[in-house]
């Protein structure tokens, strides 16, 4: 076993996230790994303390995630012990990486763990007997696992013992695909994981029409690097190698028909290294008249079914939208999830943990992102705000990991068909505002949409850049620069629907231009509507948000709560808005739209083309 000692750090690493002040005030975005206090570990091995892991491969039945057991034995146990999961399983100096920063001694630990328990969660007693046993559920992320005893709590951590290491038994597995909407109707993307290098294997998915032959579409393949981090904690202690992200286009796909996939490698000694089989539905032609039903949530992250890494509940109703939209699945054709992924806020881990706890919704149906303040913010990178509020990633994880039909993935704007809706979604996260790039595409996306075909046209973005009472927006009911931008092209292009994340809560407004409701109906909306309908739906899983004591006109229904919305569109001219609670899921809001074409043409106000006396 080799020695620990005391490191000494730069107060950067203290400074490991970094939170804008409305989410400091409520707790928001405080990623539980970065409580713990790494840089400061000491050794402190005791002969008569012991941690046992076991089973000691996992995954022999092709399994990508299992339960492991560990024995824990302490001669001096207190309560504020704690067990880390650490992987790579050998985590001290002789595995790091020379990160710029002076180090005065070696060896020393150099990474944060991938989550944590304390010893005393399963037993009461362990504070008198010294012995516990916890239960950990781990997935496939490409390397081995140890497990590490604590003292000290998370501040003052000083490691009492080691465990074993124990592995999958094919670490390099393709894993967790994610489907997403290509740049054309007829394209489906599938991006997945792997630890397979292009000088090892050849990326590929196999597949076709259900039941028919299956043809094999190769894949690129990207990764990234400790150098590809714009800060700490994603460029010191929250780094972990990612392994290798590999995207397929499957071209010209036949509208509404059952498509099966698997992805795979073929090494080159002829062998072959398959994922799982699944299947997913083509998407319709735009303008198709058919049942076509979209979800919409923001800032929902990740949590442990296993309860590690839980720092004061920090994301309770991300494993409920998860489940709500899993029970659902077969009644959803697309989901959108706008900004704030994952909040791992730099810790790179993280990001495996998502995209095994959405599997089973992002294998099945196109899973479209967009880019929130955790996803981007880093001080100097280009960025609109000036916050670390990514931990250092400065939008690489999310650009990497999920694909996304944009011209230029960096700058996270985008627009995409599913049958009779058009999307735009905007990058809150860069400027918006009249004159800049992302205002250009934003006209130009709602310009193309044709209303004729499809009538029901939806802005999304991470940010309010709309309307919302929440407490902490102080009066502004939105970004300070945001409507006034904005607010004339969605009455201009009719607008029906602008979504947002970021408040962690659920708000719908009236049919509203210039802070005025422009329709007096709250369920029934008939004929011309006249304005846009805002929508904040960040209820998706963290912590959530107060509302403020101004009772605006235009806000007609609140709900602080984790729930999603889901769109409707039964045809042409009727379409049903529904809102519902990651707990039950249960409808606790809804409204319909109905209308004719001639109503999308209608003049509203500011909203139809100047005209002339012209004959």
């Amino acid at each position: 076993m080799e020695t620990f000692f005391l490191l000494k750090i730069p107060l950067i690493f203290l400074l490991l996230t970094h939170c804008s002040s409305a989410e400091r005030k409520h707790g928001d975005g405080v990623q539980p790994l970065s409580k713990i206090a790494i840089h400061r570990a000491v050794y402190e091995l005791h002969n008569n303390a012991s941690v046992k892991a076991h089973p000691l491969v996992l995954g022999t039945k092709g399994e990508d995630s299992e339960w492991v057991t560990v024995e824990i034995k302490s001669p001096r146990p207190s309560e504020d012990d704690w067990v880390a999961v650490f992987s790579p399983g050998n985590f001290n100096s002789s595995t790091c990486q020379d990160e710029d920063e002076p180090r005065q001694q070696a060896p020393y630990i150099c990474s944060a763990p991938i989550k944590y328990k304390f010893a005393n969660e399963s037993n009461d007693d362990y504070k008198k007997t010294g012995q516990t046993s916890l239960k950990f559920l781990l997935i496939n992320q490409r390397s081995d696992f140890s497990f590490s005893l604590f003292s000290g709590g998370l501040s003052n951590p000083k490691l009492v013992a080691v465990s074993n290491t124990i592995s999958f038994a094919n670490p390099k597995a393709p894993l967790y695909p994610r489907l997403a909407q290509g740049k054309s109707w007829n394209e489906m993307t599938v991006t997945w994981t792997s630890g397979y290098d292009i000088s090892e294997a050849i990326p590929f998915v196999e597949w076709g029409l259900k039941g028919e032959i299956q043809t094999q579409t190769p894949a690129g393949t990207l990764r990234f690097s400790r150098g590809s981090m714009c800060g700490a904690p994603a460029r010191t202690v929250g780094w972990r190698d990612p392994g290798f992200i590999h995207t397929s286009f499957l071209k010209d796909l036949w509208p509404n028909l059952r498509y099966t996939y698997k992805i795979g490698h073929k090494l080159f000694n002829g062998a072959y290294v398959w994922g799982k089989s699944y299947e997913f539905k083509s998407s319709p032609y735009p303008g198709q008249d058919s049942l076509q039903r979209i979800l919409i949530f923001g800032d929902m992250g990740k949590a442990e079914r296993d309860g590690s890494n839980e720092y004061s509940n920090y994301q309770p109703g991300s494993l409920n939208t998860t489940d709500q939209i899993v029970k659902d699945l077969d009644n959803i054709d697309i989901v959108f999830h706008i900004g704030d992924i994952t909040y791992a806020n730099g810790y790179i881990s993280q990001w495996d943990q998502f995209t095994s706890q959405v599997e089973p919704i992002t294998s099945r149906v196109p899973y479209m992102i967009a880019s929130g303040n955790h996803e981007r913010d880093v001080p100097g990178t280009g960025s609109f705000y000036d916050t670390n509020d990514s931990g250092g990633e400065c939008g690489v994880l999310a650009e990497t990991m999920f694909y996304v039909p944009a011209e230029n993935r960096a700058k996270f704007w985008y627009g995409t068909d599913y049958g009779m809706f058009h999307f735009c979604i905007a990058d809150s996260e860069h400027d918006w505002r009249e004159g800049t790039a992302q205002y250009r595409f934003i006209e130009n996306c709602l310009a193309s949409a044709d209303r004729q075909k499809q009538p029901w046209l939806i802005f999304l973005a991470h940010r309010v850049l709309g309307y919302s009472s929440s407490y902490w927006q102080q009066g502004t009911f939105g970004e300070p620069m945001g409507r006034e931008s904005l607010q004339k092209l969605w009455q201009k292009y009719k607008v029906d629907i602008a979504f947002y994340g970021h408040v962690h809560n659920y708000e719908r407004t009236c049919p509203v231009y210039q802070s005025q409701c422009v329709n007096s109906e709250k369920h029934h909306y008939s004929g011309v509507v006249n304005g846009t309908i805002h929508v904040v739906v960040g209820g998706g899983g963290s912590h959530l948000s107060d509302f403020g004591p101004i009772q605006t006109s235009w806000s007609l229904y609140k709900d602080s709560d984790f729930g999603f919305v889901k769109l409707t569109a039964f045809n042409h001219s009727s379409l049903l808005f529904e809102y519902k609670k990651s707990s039950d899921g249960q409808v606790y809001d809804s409204f319909t739209i109905s209308r004719d074409y001639r109503d999308v043409l209608a003049c509203v106000h500011d909203g139809c083309e100047p005209t002339t006396l012209a004959t």
